[in-house]
């Protein structure tokens, strides 16, 4: 694999610290732009000749502008192309000026655009009644349209549910009985169909589930059993099978989150007021020194925001949301400021995909606590018009993929609220026609491209 990024030296020749000095140039660099990614770590590949790739360390908005691709042999041909798109959000990555032969000097006319991909498809978790309602997204309103045949069975009390970032399957936790459901997805339609040995079995009252980027492994926290399930996926089919023991967490985990690199995972443990941080290789966790560390009173939610420095716990015993740094040295750090207040009960909270805004749903006061995120401190500050009205008990929020709305369910309503987003400010606005029906008591949302 060709990923270093080489510094000149005098006369056209390399700088080899590695072999103790400068020597004859033996390769140059394939250079360029680099714009549009929100999103993480695309793969880019050179198809000519030796198929090398680099994944590189492009992650969200600050990799955008002059960058170096890739290092290939002098005077050899070079085909750039994308191997895998940026996920969190879904994005397409497109290669521009990217063939050609290298000759003695870097090449330096590359262009990489990556575009975010609309929101196709959501998904509601309706633990009232067992089952998952499906929805087509209108991606310049954000209305949701039912789906043929909607809502799909499910097992008993389908609490949490995620979609992976291939768009191609869907995951829900079935609390009561201790499975997890998997279902593909229709991607003309949106409908859902039981992936073959769909349910399998968790630890005992599972309540969250969680994907990694790459889509090959799935997270489920089991409250009952204080523990972590963890499952490799098999690719193109979306069959799980068990990876070993679960991993210990703290008491009652209620929430997990992984994030865009897939190298870390946080878990929320309700009943002893921490979160569990761990470093994940290949599916197999290592818990940060010092980890689980302490929140404020009932922790029920956590998430991490598209960069993957910052991280948001909601803490429903003491309506606070708790904001930490993250992850240098696999530390962790509690922000300026935080804890910061929240309505009655958070229940759920997410930041939208451009990094900006962070919503938390309040269960108890029924409505939604908006905060403006500073992409340099990290610090919030409240949302001018904040918290904006819910409907009944909402338990659930989400922003679809290209930060333009916000998705809200309300599990004593019966109902999903679809807010547009003020791009400058993060305001909420309700969209017309909103809320929408769902089944009963929808727990959780989940939005496909």
């Amino acid at each position: 694999m060709a990923v270093a990024v080489l510094t000149g030296c005098a006369g056209g020749f390399d700088d080899c610290p590695v072999q103790g000095g400068c020597g004859p140039r033996t390769q140059v660099n394939l250079d360029g732009t680099l714009s549009g990614l929100v999103g993480s770590e695309p793969v880019l590949q050179n198809s000519s000749p030796v198929g090398s790739q680099f994944n590189g360390q492009f992650s969200g908005p600050s990799s955008n502008g002059i960058e170096s691709f890739l290092a290939v042999p002098l005077n050899s041909s070079y085909n750039l192309t994308v191997q895998r798109q940026s996920t969190n959000p879904s994005q397409t990555c497109v290669v521009t000026n990217g063939s050609g032969t290298a000759g003695t000097a870097d090449v330096t006319n590359i262009l990489v655009t990556c575009i975010t991909n609309p929101p196709r498809f959501a998904y509601v978790a309706n633990s009232g009644s067992n089952n998952v309602s499906a929805y087509s997204v209108d991606s310049t309103t954000g209305a949701l349209v039912a789906i043929a045949g909607s809502p799909f069975a499910t097992g008993n009390l389908p609490v949490a549910i995620a979609v992976d970032q291939t768009g191609h399957f869907v995951y829900v936790a079935n609390q009561t009985d201790a499975t997890i459901s998997a279902f593909t997805i229709d991607r003309t339609s949106g409908a859902l169909s039981p992936v073959g040995g769909s349910p399998y079995a968790t630890g005992t009252a599972p309540t969250a589930v969680a994907i990694d980027p790459s889509s090959s492994f799935v997270y489920v926290t089991n409250s009952a059993s204080n523990n972590l399930s963890i499952y490799s996926v098999t690719a193109g089919g979306g069959q799980l099978t068990a990876l070993s023991s679960p991993v210990a967490t703290g008491a009652s985990p209620a929430s997990v989150a992984i994030d865009s690199s897939g190298a870390f995972i946080y878990v929320a443990n309700q009943a002893d007021a921490t979160f569990s941080a761990y470093t994940s290789e290949n599916g197999v966790l290592s818990a940060f020194g010092g980890s689980p560390f302490a929140t404020q009173q009932s922790p029920r939610a956590v998430t991490i925001n598209p960069t993957g420095d910052s991280i948001f716990v909601a803490n429903s015993g003491s309506n606070t949301l708790s904001g930490f740094f993250c992850c240098s040295q696999q530390k962790v750090v509690a922000m300026t400021g935080s804890p910061y207040a929240t309505g009655t009960r958070p229940s759920a909270v997410t930041v939208d995909t451009l990094d900006k805004f962070v919503y938390v749903a309040n269960q108890g006061s029924n409505n939604i606590s908006a905060f403006a995120l500073d992409a340099t401190t990290g610090a919030l500050t409240v949302v001018a018009g904040s918290p904006f009205a819910a409907g009944t008990e909402p338990s659930s929020v989400a922003v679809d993929p290209r930060g333009r709305f916000t998705y809200v369910i309300n599990s004593g309503a019966d109902t999903v609220f679809v807010y547009s987003i003020d791009a400058t400010t993060g305001a909420l606005a309700p969209i017309g026609g909103s809320p929408f029906a769902t089944a009963t008591q929808p727990t959780a949302i989940a939005i496909s491209d």
